[in-house]
């Protein structure tokens, strides 16, 4: 039963570690974008959409108003 619950524990913890280095990966690659003068603007405005599409898909499929 030991070796069970130390595979359990071993699972979470790869599972953090990869979400972990997901959310890492991607917003290192935001935040090097955002320091360019030039790109700063483009990408809010794609964050902004897509943040409100995901808020409208949602409030549509739940039937909040």
């Amino acid at each position: 039963m030991t070796k069970f619950w130390n595979n359990i524990s071993q699972f979470l913890r790869f599972f953090f570690s990869v979400i972990i280095g997901f959310f890492l990966t991607t917003f290192h690659t935001i935040f090097e974008l955002l320091k360019e003068e030039n790109k700063r603007l483009t990408i809010s405005i794609i964050i902004i959409v897509f943040i409100s599409i995901i808020t409208i898909i949602l409030r549509q499929m739940l039937g909040i108003k």
